[in-house]
C-alpha cells in the first residue's frame, strides 16, 4: 500500500507539474489586446531615455589579467572569455577585487536623474554568473561572497529617485556546471571547443537554476518594470535552449505588467537577422519580446510602427576598464539622444562603474552635459513620437499630440549661417519659439511646399537647438525629401 500510495502522489504531482508548465507557456503565448499592451508599454513609450549598468566581477580586474592590459577597447565584461580562464581561476582573481562601498547606487541614481533618464537597468548577472544578488539557490552570488544584497540596495536607491527598475540578466553562465555549452556553436565560452571539466552534464539542470534566479528577481524587489535578457544565439535560441515561453509566463505571473526585451530568441520573427549586433530586423512578433534591441547601432530609417531601444557604450566597453579612453563627446551622446527620439526608439546609455560602484569623471561630466541639455530641451524627446519627416538636411524632428493640439520640434544640428531654416512642409503655425531663447524672434510663412523660419543669426545651443511649433493641425509633409544616396 505504502508504494501504491506513494505512486499515486507521484502521479499527482507529476500532473500538476504538467499542468502549471501548460498554463504557463499558454499565458507566454496568449494575444494580447491593442489596448492592453498600449497600455503597458505607454510609461516606456514616453521614456525615450535610460541608464544602463554594467557592474560586476570583471569591473574589478578593469580590463586587466595578470598585470598587463588584455586591450583598450572592447566590452570588458568579457574578459573571463577573452583570457579563457576557467570559473575558479577567474573567480580567485576577480572576487578580491569586488568591494562594493556603501552608497554606491545612490550616487547611480543621482546621476541618472540628473541626466533626465527616466529608468535604470542593472546587470543581475552577467555571463561570468555572478549574481548581485542574495540567492538562495547559488554559493555565487553578492550575498554568499559579500554578505549584502546589492540589487536590494540598488532598487531601493533606484525608487527614491523616482526612477522605473530594470535587470539586465544573463542566460549564458560561464560558472555553472551544468550548463552545456557545446551545444551551441555560437555562444561564447571560455572553454569552447574543450571537454566539460566536470564530465557530463545536464542543461535540464542548469534550466532549473536559470529560472529559479529568474523568479527571486520579480519575487524579491517589489514591481519590477524591465527584464533585458542576454542573450542567444541562431543555433541555441529560445525553448530548446531556456525553456524560454515558459520563464517568460513564469515572470508574467508575478509581475504582470514587465517589459521583456527579444533576446531570449535569435529568429527572424523575434526581430533577429544575423548574429551581427547590426543584426535586428525590421519587425517582430511580440510572442517573443516587448521591443527589438539594436546595439552600437542606430537603424538608419527607424523602426516605424515598432518598439525598438538602442543600447550603446560611453566609450567602447560595458564593463569599467582603465585602458579604454575612447569616450564619446557631449555633441555624439546628446545627438544620438536625439535622433534616437526621432525615430520612435529609446536610448539605453551604458555606465561602467568601477569595483567599489564609483564611476569616473568623464563618465559624470557626459550625464550632466545631457541633464543640462535636457532641463532646457527634454520637452522635445519626452512623450514624443517619431519625425512625420522622412529626412531633413539640418537636424531632426519629433512630434507630440495632444489635446492642445500638435506640437512639432525641430532639433536644429547644423545652424543656416542667414537664419533662414526651410522646413518641407506646409502647415498652419500658431506659434514659434526656441526652447533654448524662449523671448528670441522667431518668425515662418509658407513659401510653396516648404515652410520658411526665420531664426537669430546665432545657436542657442551649438549642439542642438530646439524649435518649437505650435500647430492648428497637422502638417503636409513634403515626402519627396529624401536622404542623399549612399556613395
Amino acid at each position: 500500500m505504502r508504494t501504491t500510495a506513494s505512486f499515486i502522489r507521484l502521479t499527482v504531482a507529476l500532473a500538476l507539474l504538467c499542468g502549471a508548465t501548460s498554463a504557463m507557456k499558454t499565458l507566454g503565448q496568449t494575444a494580447e489586446s491593442k489596448e492592453a499592451r498600449n497600455e503597458r508599454m505607454r510609461w516606456w513609450r514616453e521614456a525615450r531615455f535610460g541608464m544602463f549598468v554594467h557592474w560586476g566581477l570583471y569591473s574589478g580586474l578593469a580590463g586587466t589579467w595578470n598585470d598587463k592590459p588584455v586591450g583598450t577597447k572592447g566590452g570588458m565584461e568579457w574578459i573571463q572569455f577573452y583570457v579563457k580562464a576557467d570559473t575558479d581561476t577567474y573567480a580567485q582573481k576577480a572576487v578580491p577585487l569586488f568591494k562594493p562601498a556603501p552608497g554606491f547606487a545612490k550616487e547611480w541614481a543621482k546621476l541618472a536623474k540628473m541626466a533626465g533618464c527616466k529608468y535604470i537597468v542593472l546587470t543581475s548577472k552577467h555571463h561570468d554568473g555572478f549574481a548581485l544578488h542574495n540567492s538562495t539557490v547559488s554559493e555565487f552570488d553578492a550575498g554568499s561572497v559579500l554578505g549584502r544584497d546589492l540589487l536590494k540596495e540598488f532598487t531601493d536607491a533606484a525608487r527614491a529617485e523616482g526612477l522605473r527598475i530594470g535587470f539586465y540578466h544573463s542566460v549564458i553562465d560561464w560558472h555553472h556546471d551544468q550548463y552545456e555549452y557545446a551545444l551551441s556553436k555560437q555562444l561564447c565560452h571560455p572553454l569552447q571547443g574543450k571537454p566539460y571539466p566536470n564530465g557530463k552534464r545536464d542543461h535540464a539542470d542548469y534550466l532549473k537554476f536559470l529560472h529559479a534566479q529568474a523568479d527571486e528577481l520579480v519575487s524579491n524587489y517589489g514591481p519590477i518594470d524591465i527584464l533585458w535578457w542576454d542573450y542567444s544565439s541562431q543555433d541555441f535560441e529560445g525553448d530548446a535552449a531556456w525553456r524560454a515561453f515558459d520563464l517568460m509566463a513564469a515572470v508574467r505571473a508575478k509581475q504582470p505588467g514587465i517589459i521583456m526585451n527579444n533576446r531570449l530568441f535569435r529568429n527572424e520573427a523575434a526581430g533577429w537577422k544575423s548574429m551581427g549586433t547590426d543584426g535586428f530586423a525590421l519587425s517582430i512578433d511580440n510572442k517573443y519580446g516587448d521591443f527589438i534591441t539594436p546595439e552600437q547601432h542606430i537603424p538608419a530609417t527607424g523602426m516605424p510602427g515598432l518598439d525598438f531601444e538602442v543600447c550603446m557604450t560611453l566609450n567602447t566597453t560595458w564593463g569599467y576598464s582603465a585602458h579604454d579612453h575612447a569616450w564619446k563627446s557631449d555633441e555624439t551622446l546628446i545627438r544620438n539622444l536625439v535622433d534616437i527620439a526621432s525615430k520612435g526608439g529609446n536610448y539605453l546609455l551604458n555606465i561602467g562603474p568601477k569595483a567599489d560602484g564609483s564611476v569616473t569623471p568623464e563618465t559624470v561630466n557626459a550625464f550632466r552635459a545631457i541633464g543640462e541639455w535636457m532641463k532646457v530641451n527634454g520637452e522635445s524627446i519626452y512623450e514624443t513620437t517619431a519625425s512625420p519627416f522622412p529626412y531633413l538636411a539640418w537636424g531632426r524632428s519629433t512630434m507630440r499630440k495632444g489635446e492642445q493640439g500638435i506640437t512639432l520640434y525641430l532639433q536644429v544640428f547644423d545652424w543656416p549661417a542667414d537664419g533662414i531654416l526651410k522646413v518641407p512642409m506646409q502647415a498652419e503655425i500658431a506659434a514659434a519659439r526656441l526652447l533654448a531663447a524662449p523671448d528670441a524672434n522667431v518668425t515662418f510663412e509658407t513659401a510653396s511646399a516648404h515652410t520658411v523660419l526665420r531664426l537669430p543669426s546665432t545657436a542657442p545651443d551649438k549642439i542642438a537647438t530646439v524649435v518649437r511649433l505650435d500647430l492648428k493641425s497637422a502638417p503636409e509633409v513634403d515626402m519627396s525629401v529624401k536622404p542623399p544616396a549612399a556613395k
